[in-house]
């Protein structure tokens, strides 16, 4: 009883899939999930960056003596405002780095997934879709 539906996948019988062409394809799949990775990190990282300069503005309106608890570890410790702007902006540094750094291997990650793209739709065409589902 053999019924040929809409919903039923139907196997090509031009397409074979080499054991290379099957590791290039899982390839793509790895950097496509660790790009993903990279945007979602970068936009955490841009948040806390956001956060500090947020705290940079308030801590400016305070009075030179005041005590500001901040957070190192799990601990707070109490600076002065000059020695707590001086550490908020360090941290601001070292984010401003890290979502260079985060940019940079997205790009790597970005031009190793064209040159797949390119290689798997030159001998797919249209049987293959590595194009990302935009939400």
């Amino acid at each position: 009883m053999t019924s040929t539906s809409k919903g039923t996948f139907q196997p090509d019988s031009d397409v074979h899939i080499t054991y290379e062409d099957q590791q290039k394809i899982n390839r793509f799949a790895r950097l496509n999930a660790k790009l993903e990775d990279y945007k979602d990190e970068i936009k955490l990282k841009e948040n806390d960056l956001k956060s500090i300069e947020d705290a940079c503005d308030e801590i400016a309106l305070f009075d030179e003596e005041e005590q500001i608890p901040y957070l190192v570890g799990e601990v707070f410790i109490y600076q002065n405002v000059e020695k707590t702007q001086k550490c908020l902006d360090d941290t601001k540094t070292k984010i401003h780095e890290e979502i260079t750094d985060l940019k940079q291997k997205s790009c790597e990650v970005k031009e190793t997934m064209s040159d797949l793209k390119s290689h798997l739709y030159g001998k797919f065409g249209s049987h293959i879709n590595l194009e990302a589902d935009e939400e």
